[in-house]
Formats: C-alpha cells, sequence, structure tokens
C-alpha cells in the first residue's frame, strides 16, 4: 500500500496539501477504504487519522462520514457528512443524513430531509435511495401503510432492472410483508433474484480470478531452467573458455545455447457488462418455464434512470 491507490479525483483534492502530509492522508484513506466492510471501527480510526492533516479537504470528510456510518455512529455521521455539504456544496449524502436521523431515534426528522428541496438535486438512483428511507421512517413511526407507499415510485417497475431495483424490490416487499400483505410480498421477493441475475450482481456477480502462481512453477511448466542451472552452465562456459580454443568451424557451428525462449499459454477472460443501466427482466428470463411477473410489454426506461447504487437505507 503506496496511498497511489486512491482514485484520480481524490488525488486531485489532495494536491493542495504538502507532500508529506498528502501521502499521509492518502495512505489512511486507502487503508480506511480496505477496512470498511470488515472493520468499520478501525477504518473509521483511519478516516480520522486523515482528516488530521487533510480536514479541510471533502474527499476526506466524506470518509470519516462514510466510516461513521458504518461503523454506527451515526451522530458522528451526520456532523461528517454537513461539513462536507458545507464544504463541497453537495447533497448526495442526504440520504444518509436522513439514515443517521433515524438512526438517532429522530424518524421525523429523517422525513423532513426526505421532503427538503436538496432531494432535486439528487440524480435519480439517490431518489430511490432517498425513498427506501422514508420508508423505513413511516415504518418507524408505525406507519405501515405510509411505508409501502413510500416505495411505490415510477422506477419500482417489475419487468425493468436498474443497479438499484435489487434494493428497492426488497424494501418493497419487506414493507408489504409488514403490513400483512405477504402473497403480494412473494411476488416481489422473486423478482430480487431476477432482478440480479439479469444485471449480474450478487450471487450472479462473477468472482475474481486472481493467479497466485509462483514464477519458479511457471519456469518448469515453461521447460525453462531455473536460476540456478542457469548460473552454473554460464559458469561452465567461462571455464571451458580458458581450456579450449575452437576453431573458424565452431564459429559458423555456435555454441550451446544459453536458453530459450518458450510460449506461455493465458486464460483470457471476456467482460461481461451492460450497454445501459436499465434492461428488460422477466421471471421467465431467469428460470425458463415460469410465468413472467406481468404480462405488459416493457416500454423505454425513463431518462436518466440510471447511477450508482449507494447504501443507505438501513430498512
Amino acid at each position: 500500500m503506496t496511498g497511489k491507490e486512491l482514485d484520480r479525483a481524490t488525488v486531485a483534492q489532495l494536491r493542495t496539501l504538502e507532500s508529506r502530509s498528502s501521502e499521509w492522508v492518502s495512505k489512511h484513506l486507502v487503508m480506511a477504504g480496505r477496512l470498511i466492510d470488515l472493520d468499520p471501527e478501525a477504518a473509521f480510526q483511519h478516516a480520522l487519522a486523515a482528516s488530521r492533516r487533510g480536514g479541510r479537504i471533502g474527499a476526506v470528510r466524506e470518509a470519516v462520514g462514510m466510516t461513521a456510518y458504518a461503523a454506527g455512529r451515526y451522530d458522528d455521521a451526520l456532523r461528517e457528512f454537513r461539513t462536507f455539504r458545507r464544504i463541497t456544496g453537495s447533497s448526495i449524502h442526504l440520504a444518509h443524513m436522513a439514515d443517521c436521523e433515524r438512526g438517532l431515534g429522530r424518524p421525523e426528522k429523517a422525513l423532513e430531509l426526505t421532503r427538503s428541496d436538496e432531494r432535486d438535486m439528487l440524480d435519480t438512483a439517490g431518489k430511490v435511495e432517498l425513498a427506501i428511507v422514508a420508508s423505513g421512517a413511516r415504518s418507524d413511526m408505525g406507519d405501515l401503510a405510509g411505508a409501502v407507499e413510500e416505495l411505490e415510485v415510477p422506477q419500482l417497475d417489475i419487468n425493468r432492472a436498474f443497479s438499484f431495483s435489487p434494493r428497492l424490490f426488497e424494501a418493497y416487499a419487506d414493507a408489504l410483508t409488514a403490513a400483512g400483505r405477504a402473497d403480494e410480498a412473494a411476488k416481489w421477493y422473486r423478482q430480487i433474484g431476477v432482478a440480479e441475475s439479469a444485471l449480474g450482481v450478487g450471487e450472479f456477480e462473477e468472482p475474481d480470478i486472481l493467479d497466485f502462481g509462483s514464477d519458479e512453477e511457471d519456469e518448469e511448466e515453461a521447460g525453462r531452467p531455473s536460476h540456478e542451472e542457469a548460473a552454473s552452465a554460464s559458469a561452465d562456459d567461462a571455464d571451458d573458455s580458458d581450456e579450449y580454443v575452437g576453431s573458424d568451424d565452431d564459429d559458423e557451428d555456435g555454441g550451446p545455447a544459453a536458453g530459450s525462449e518458450s510460449a506461455e499459454s493465458g486464460a483470457s477472460s471476456e467482460a461481461h457488462g451492460l450497454a445501459e443501466d436499465e434492461i428488460g427482466v422477466t421471471e421467465h428470463d431467469a428460470a425458463p418455464g415460469e410465468a413472467a411477473e406481468s404480462g405488459e410489454e416493457p416500454g423505454e426506461a425513463p431518462e436518466g434512470e440510471s447511477g450508482p447504487e449507494t447504501d443507505a437505507g438501513r430498512d
């Protein structure tokens, strides 16, 4: 770990720091990112360390907020998200802020944030996350029917899959179950797997294949001499040259080869990606012989309904 693993946008922000401070902050941010899913508390401590020298950098305050949120430190996370918003002018973490209010036992404040004018600054994925948080807040207040209504947004389409669809389907199914509508919920629970299969995420995500083979194993497979053998051969050649003087014919024929090239075979994996964030999905696509949940022909996806998925809703 060198600190150079950060994305370009973060690196650009850190250029405003003195070189030693920039290196310090970079390394702690890398560790915070690596540990946030494994040990959120340790990730939070790394982010705090980064903030000691880079507290005026938006990306640093964002890291502190995200790690605090992951560690369940909702008071700290809310404060950091507010600071990030003040530094950058961005409201991309509005759903996280509302969910922090839920975590602090203030669902009414959470609903106020979900209704604020700042929601208009969010992309489609952000608005869906905000709806999930609003549904959770309604549920916290005992309004189970209202929790279902909060999730009945245009993006809740059983025949379409976006990056946020599996989370939205799950939240809607949970809300229906809590409201006593288990039969309807079952349909949406099934559709979670259909959407994940279509998107290639969750249990359908292709694993990363790492090659842990050593150089020595590669040499043996390719028939190459080891380093020790090559060194020994070189030494023998040197000894022979001292004791034997070759003829002109020997020079033309050439001597023993010191080494030979060999072809190495490698497996190439085809990247499977989506040209667009939105694709049509039906249960028939994922499970042949099973009827689609909706017989309607899928229409055109609403413009701009794509975006990175966040993990705001605590459901």
